[in-house]
């Protein structure tokens, strides 16, 4: 889940892989279903999901069990083996920027993954989602909540706000924003930490 700029994509790649194991012991087993929910509302029963950028599978995993058809990527090789390892389906080593299908999915979950991307790899992205949808597809995508862009803890991070996203989606001109809602970090000890969530469709 990483940019195709090695000044970013090296260090933010490397602290996945090297983190791994905590990144997966914080987030593989948070309760986050009112969220998936929201996102899978839109979607018919057994629809075909790309989980863009996976993390340690616990999405996938959820998915899955509610019998949906699930195809999950992630650019670190560590937690592509830790996301198969969970979820028990082979997960797919891949940057963004390789997605190159069309017509694939009936929705695109990217939970805190694409905020990874630089301004114009996330306009560039967008796009090759909206390519990879089936016709009145869903995109569910969340970022940190602000307008800051660049290195933040070793990772590359592009915030979102409400200004921001209005912008780049009248840019793009391909979704239409069916909501966009402010949470707080499931994370405990970090619930100061708001996220902007986003449910798209494809025009």
């Amino acid at each position: 889940m990483f940019l195709m700029n090695s000044t970013t994509t090296t260090p933010t790649l490397e602290y996945y892989n090297k983190n791994a194991a905590a990144f997966t012991s914080s987030t593989q087993t948070l309760e986050f279903c009112e969220t998936q929910d929201s996102f899978l509302k839109y979607l018919s029963p057994q629809a075909s999901i790309l989980d863009f950028g996976c993390g340690a599978g616990r999405d996938t995993k959820y998915f899955l069990e509610k019998g949906y058809q699930v195809t999950a990527i992630d650019g670190s090789e560590e937690l592509c083996r830790k996301a198969s390892e969970y979820t028990g389906i082979p997960v797919k080593q891949m940057l963004f920027q390789d997605l190159n299908c069309h017509s694939c999915y009936d929705g695109i979950w990217a939970c805190s993954s694409i905020l990874h991307l630089s301004s114009e790899d996330l306009k560039a992205v967008f796009i090759k989602m909206a390519a990879a949808l089936k016709p009145d597809g869903i995109v569910y995508a969340s970022f940190k909540y602000g307008s800051y862009e660049g290195m933040r803890n070793g990772r590359y991070f592009i915030d979102m706000n409400e200004q921001r996203t209005d912008e780049l989606m009248n840019e793009l001109n391909v979704y239409t924003i069916c909501r966009m809602w402010i949470t707080s970090d499931i994370r405990p000890g970090r619930g100061e930490e708001k996220w902007l969530n986003l449910i798209l469709q494809k025009k």
